[in-house]
C-alpha cells in the first residue's frame, strides 16, 4: 500500500523515464535512474499498523529525539523519521481536528536546534497536537486531514515527503512519570505507544 495522493507518481516517474531513456545511452545511468524511481516509490509505503495496547502512541516512525515541556507546559515528545523510515503520520489518540495550520519557514535539518524555525504543518485535536517538520530535503508536508474531522487512535493524518519529524504535544494530564519511551529508542508511527497513564488515574 502507497501514501495516498499523486505525490509518489510526480517524484517517481521522471526517474523513470529518463531510465528507460538513458538505457539506450548507458546501462549503468539508466539502472540508476530506474533503481531512484523504484526507491522513490518505496519511500511512499504505507504499511497497516495496530495500536500496541492503550495509551498515546507515536505520530511516526523513527527515534525518540525530543521530549521537554512546551511553551504551555505539556510534554511534547519529538520523532526524528530518517530516510528509510515510513513517513506516513498518524493520530496518537482519538479527538476531532480543531484546525490545520501552516507556518512557512527554513528547511534546518529535522534533528537540529534550529529546526524549530523550520516549515510546519499543526494540526490541532481536542487537548492535544501533532506538530509535522519539515527537514532539509522534506519541503512537502501533505495533510489528509482538515477541521471537523473525526479521527481514532491510529488514522492516517498526512504523510511528509522525505527526512523530517513529527511531534506530539500531550494532554495536560501527562507528566513525565506517564512516559513510555526514551530518547533514542526506535519507534513504529501508530503502533508503539509513549505514554500512558496507570489505570487509577484514568
Amino acid at each position: 500500500m502507497f501514501a495516498r495522493g499523486p505525490w509518489k507518481w510526480t517524484y517517481a516517474l521522471p526517474a523513470a523515464v529518463a531510465g528507460a531513456a538513458l538505457l539506450f545511452v548507458s546501462s549503468l545511468w539508466g539502472v540508476a535512474a530506474l533503481a531512484l524511481s523504484g526507491f522513490v516509490a518505496w519511500f511512499h509505503r504505507d504499511p497497516e499498523r495496530t495500536p500496541d495496547g492503550q495509551g498515546v502512541v507515536t505520530p511516526a516512525d523513527g527515534k525518540v529525539s525530543v521530549i521537554r515541556e512546551a511553551d504551555d507546559g505539556r510534554l511534547r515528545v519529538g520523532v526524528f523519521m530518517n530516510v528509510h523510515d515510513v513517513h506516513v503520520n498518524r493520530a496518537p489518540l482519538s479527538g476531532t481536528v480543531e484546525a490545520v495550520d501552516h507556518r512557512a519557514g527554513g528547511h534546518r535539518p529535522a534533528f537540529d536546534k534550529e529546526s524549530e524555525h523550520n516549515e510546519r504543518v499543526r494540526v490541532t485535536c481536542d487537548d492535544y497536537e501533532v506538530v509535522l517538520i519539515a527537514g532539509a530535503f522534506a519541503r512537502r508536508i501533505h495533510p489528509y486531514v482538515e477541521p471537523g474531522d473525526e479521527l481514532a487512535r491510529g488514522d492516517r493524518i498526512s504523510h511528509i515527503s522525505f527526512g523530517s519529524r513529527a511531534d506530539v504535544i500531550l494532554p495536560p494530564e501527562y507528566d513525565r512519570d506517564d512516559l513510555r519511551v526514551e530518547k533514542g529508542e526506535k519507534v513504529s508511527a501508530g503502533e508503539t505507544v509513549v505514554a500512558r497513564r496507570s489505570p487509577d488515574q484514568e
